[in-house]
């Protein structure tokens, strides 16, 4: 632009400080005449002159002062430098400068300036809309304050020209502020597609997702620019960046009535409300035409209205928590927030909270380290499409047992989103910890009956072994009483591998039909002698008792080991409480009819009769984390040194291989307390004949007295030395062999050479390569009537079964020398008998 200006030279006036001082000198010259005409007095006239002598002679001083050299009172205006600082707020945004004067002329302007308005200035410039009223009147507000400014201008239209919006400002400056500077910035109009987007990838986006509200921006070619995450849960499209460009309509589908669902539904979900935003600029105007502009598309579930509130949901909502409150399944909803909004009461039984009111989040019922994982859960399934899946939690009233908790996304029922099913898994865990109690008390028996079998060789040789010493010892000898506390212990530690063996199950048992009653009785006494005198022992039996068909022998084990064990818990617990250490021990039966299992409705007792033994005490009890252990083997609560641990554990192995059954429990007291313990031993009743016990024949050497051959098969060596010369001894011609091939290569050595055949064949059960039965089939092939004594840790029953095989007899390990002549001699005696 031009600048506009003029210069302007002062004169200098003349130099009239001579005649100033002339006037003045004659001033006072009269009046001192003046003064002196009145006064009289020569001394005030004196001073008075003195006076008027300074007063002129400091007039003069400064009135003949030097004066500087006059200069031009205004230099031209230069308005380069102007120029150059408006021209510095150049860019893409810049505003137009532009500065003119009092009579309204243009005095300079920026480039920015030139480019829009050329060399027009307000208010004459191309506005719309009663632009230029608003700058005149800007403009005189400006001139009285000092500021004026106009926020919203508009670009005049036209051909070839893009309408702009402006903001004006016109501010008073200069020298003598005789101009104003005019500034017009550029108003960038919004892009609400580009801020709504960013929005919905934020947090916006995520309160309409945890709202219900699956929100896209689609673009008026119908393409989809940006979505929040529940849209992208809802479509079933992932990534998010896989739904850009997509077209909008070809995620959906729409029936014959008109409703709206998603796509990848396929209508089993329920129907949508679509609401419809136009993303149009509301300043400008006019308003533009909502079809010429993107879109904000809002989708939830019909039902649910734009306040996350349910409009036709909740008139079945009480209706439906009526019949979930019937069902006998474990059932609760839950919102979009995670908000627990109904819960049966078969829920909260399962979930260990039986007769409690509903928590306010799921999450309250299970242990802090599942909490996150079961909020996500719940939020992903009621946001996203309708589909159903289990999670596993551990609940905080179970914390050690996980359960599996179903969720499915319903969609149509109001606030409610999802749907969580629980099952009471109470009586399933009691089974699994059933069946893996029993299962690892199966591997601890045939653990304990390989052990059992193994020492039994062992404690053949060592009670063998002292048999033969004391037959050269007389009870004077030094060494006749260390050879009988060695075979003492010896049979102690045979004692505990039948234990082990009754635990598991294959000790020998002897069954009669008998009445428990009557072994209780025959007892009795020696229970009362156990319990000692401060105990008080109350029997009792019930009439009409079934008979029961088991080895009286075990039997009395059984109540021998149970009522010490409740001698022994009655002195602890009256010891624990400074007691005198007295108690009451219950011994009685009673009889359990069919139908009395059948009311117990117990998963492991068959309903069949049982004579049922009761052994009760009034000890403490017996401790919830100590009861589910009681039967395992070697496991006790007494101090290191007064048990074995194999008490319970013999009476739980004698009861199964009698075809029973065992529970023990605590005895509750009417105020909720505990006042003892109760073991039931239930036994199934014999329905078949009685059979009448004869007492068993002993054998011994006077049944027999005509010596014999025999082969003696045995692969321990120590166990086989003791038995040849045990039987040598009783007057047998005895071959050894060290396995059974090598006895089966004897039998087939005597019959092929004409020799006479062995009289009788003793022979170990477990022996490599060839064990005993498969021996004895193969010599019962070549002598079919050959008698044979089989030797075996294990039980006599168990073998039965596994060998059947006709004149058989069986010997249990350990034996002494005395017990294997007898028992040959019998099996001699009855093989002579059958000759004969």
């Amino acid at each position: 632009m031009g600048e506009q200006g003029s210069d302007t030279n002062t004169q200098a006036a003349p130099d009239t400080r001579w005649m100033m001082a002339a006037l003045v000198g004659g001033g006072l010259a009269l009046s001192l005449l003046a003064v002196a005409a009145v006064v009289r007095q020569p001394a005030v006239v004196a001073a008075f002159a003195g006076g008027l002598i300074a007063l002129g002679a400091l007039f003069a001083a400064v009135m003949m002062r030097p004066r500087p050299a006059p200069v031009a009172e205004v230099e031209a205006q230069d308005w380069s430098v102007t120029i150059a600082a408006i021209e510095q707020l150049g860019g893409d945004d810049a505003p137009a400068v532009a500065i003119v004067d009092r009579a309204g002329r243009m005095v300079c302007a920026n480039v920015a300036w030139e480019q829009v308005f050329g060399v027009a200035v307000p208010p004459s410039l191309p506005l719309a809309g009663g632009g230029g009223d608003a700058l005149a009147a800007a403009a005189r507000v400006a001139w009285r304050d000092g500021r004026g400014s106009v926020d919203q201008l508009l670009g005049a239209e036209g051909e070839g020209l893009v309408p702009r919006r402006w903001r004006a400002s016109a501010l008073r400056s200069g020298r003598g502020e005789d101009y104003l500077i005019w500034r017009f910035d550029p108003v960038v109009a919004a892009d609400p597609v580009a801020d709504m987007a960013g929005q919905l990838a934020g947090k916006a986006g995520r309160m309409l997702g945890q709202a219900g509200f699956a929100a896209a921006i689609v673009g008026t070619d119908g393409r989809i620019r940006a979505c929040n995450e529940g849209f992208v849960q809802r479509s079933g499209v992932e990534p998010q960046a896989s739904l850009i460009d997509v077209e909008f309509v070809t995620l959906f589908t729409q029936d014959d009535a008109g409703r709206i669902f998603w796509e990848r539904d396929n209508r089993q979900a329920a129907a949508l409300t679509l609401y419809y935003l136009p993303l149009a600029d509301p300043d400008v105007e006019p308003y533009p035409d909502p079809q010429s502009s993107p879109s904000l598309m809002l989708l939830v579930d019909a039902g649910v209205g734009m306040g996350g509130g349910a409009d036709a949901g909740p008139a079945a909502a009480p209706h439906l928590e009526a019949l979930l409150a019937q069902l006998p399944l474990g059932l609760a909803m839950a919102d979009r927030d995670g908000r627990l909004l109904f819960a049966n009461a078969a829920f909260m039984r399962a979930a260990g909270r039986d007769g409690q009111d509903p928590p306010t989040y799921p999450t309250d019922l299970v242990v802090k380290e599942d909490k996150a994982a079961l909020s996500d859960a719940v939020r992903r399934f009621g946001q996203g499409p309708a589909t159903s899946g289990d999670v596993a939690v551990r609940l905080s009233a179970q914390p050690d047992d996980p359960v599996s908790l179903s969720l499915a996304g319903v969609r149509g029922l109001g606030d409610a989103a999802v749907l969580l099913g629980l099952t009471d898994t109470t009586e399933e865990t009691r089974l699994k910890r059933q069946v893996a109690q029993a299962t690892k008390m199966q591997a601890v028996g045939q653990l304990a009956g390989g052990v059992a079998h193994d020492f039994n060789n062992v404690l053949t040789a060592i009670i063998g072994t002292c048999d033969l010493m004391l037959l050269r010892h007389t009870p004077g000898d030094s060494d006749y009483d260390d050879i009988q506390q060695i075979r003492a212990s010896s049979n102690r530690a045979a004692s505990l591998t039948r234990q082990l063996l009754a635990f598991s199950r294959q000790q020998t048992l002897r069954p009669q039909v008998l009445q428990l009653p009557d072994i209780v009785s025959e007892i009795s006494q020696m229970l009362r002698r156990l319990i000692g005198e401060k105990i008080k022992l109350n029997v009792t039996h019930d009439r009409d008792l079934g008979a029961v068909r088991a080895d009286p022998t075990q039997l009395e084990q059984v109540i021998v080991n149970l009522v010490v064990n409740a001698r022994d818990a009655m002195q602890e617990h009256s010891q624990r409480h400074g007691r005198d250490g007295s108690g009451r021990l219950n011994v009685y039966t009673r009889r359990v009819s069919a139908q009395d299992v059948r009311a117990m409705r117990s998963d492991i007792l068959p309903i069949a009769d049982y004579t049922a033994l009761v052994v009760e005490d009034t000890g403490g009890g017996i401790p919830p984390d100590v009861l589910g252990k009681i039967w395992e083997p070697f496991f006790t609560t007494k101090e290191q040194g007064k048990g074995t641990g194999l008490g319970l554990s013999t009476v739980y192995g004698i009861v199964k291989q009698s075809g029973g059954f065992i529970f023990a429990e605590n005895v509750a007291t009417a105020a909720g307390g505990v006042q003892g313990a109760r073991f039931v031993v239930y036994l199934p009743v014999h329905h078949g004949a009685v059979e009448v016990a004869s007492p068993r024949p002993r054998e011994g050497t006077a049944t027999w007295a005509g010596g014999g051959d025999i082969l003696l098969v045995e692969d321990e060596d120590a166990v086989r030395v003791v038995a040849e010369r045990a039987l040598t001894r009783a007057g047998y011609n005895v071959t050894c062999a060290s396995d059974g091939e090598a006895g089966l290569e004897a039998v087939e050595h005597r019959r092929d050479s004409g020799m006479a055949m062995f009289d009788l064949i003793v022979s170990d059960v477990v022996m490599p390569v060839l064990d005993g039965p498969a021996m004895a089939r193969a010599i019962r092939k070549l002598e079919p009537g050959l008698p044979l004594i089989f030797m075996s840790g294990y039980a006599e029953e168990q073998l039965r079964k596994e060998i059947s095989l006709d004149n058989m007899h069986f010997m249990p390990k350990p034996f002494s020398v005395q017990q294997i002549a007898e028992k040959v001699a019998g099996a001699l005696a009855d093989a002579a008998a059958q000759k004969g």
